[in-house]
């Protein structure tokens, strides 16, 4: 197969993968509504498709995230934006850790787990942005 150099036909390729995957992730939560209104939530959960889901789901937004630090015009300073990151998301995960006991039957350590987990998942994104802007100054 020969390699595609024509621009038109490049983006139009690129739009029809779009198109495909947009209606893929209809068809999946489609079928996780399905299950989720006639046998509840934990059967949908449960179900590959969620994983299928959640994985191609966080693939789209790593890859818009790239796309989101080309696309910067102002060329900011990673460091500095990485620190301010760290600091909002440790007191939003400070925040919640405080609160999450006094809603109903958590303890202290689950306040604690909670906020460690969502100041991890939360700064991981922010760790391959600060990557990306740094490669993109290189």
């Amino acid at each position: 197969m020969k390699k595609i150099t024509d621009e038109r036909l490049i983006l139009k390729n690129l739009k029809n993968i779009r198109n495909a995957y947009a209606i893929q992730t209809i068809g999946i939560l489609s079928i996780l509504g399905y299950d989720w209104i006639t046998r509840g939530s934990e059967v949908m959960y449960k179900s590959p498709l969620w994983f299928v889901f959640i994985v191609s789901t966080t693939a789209l937004t790593l890859f818009s995230m790239n796309i989101s630090v080309d696309h910067e015009v102002r060329k900011k300073a990673p460091k500095r934006s990485l620190i301010i990151s760290i600091v909002i998301i440790a007191l939003i995960s400070m925040a919640i850790g405080i609160f999450v006991p006094f809603t109903g039957k958590s303890g202290p350590i689950n306040g604690l787990i909670v906020g460690g987990i969502g100041f991890i998942c939360i700064l991981i994104p922010y760790i391959y942005i600060y990557y990306l802007r740094t490669k993109q100054q290189d």
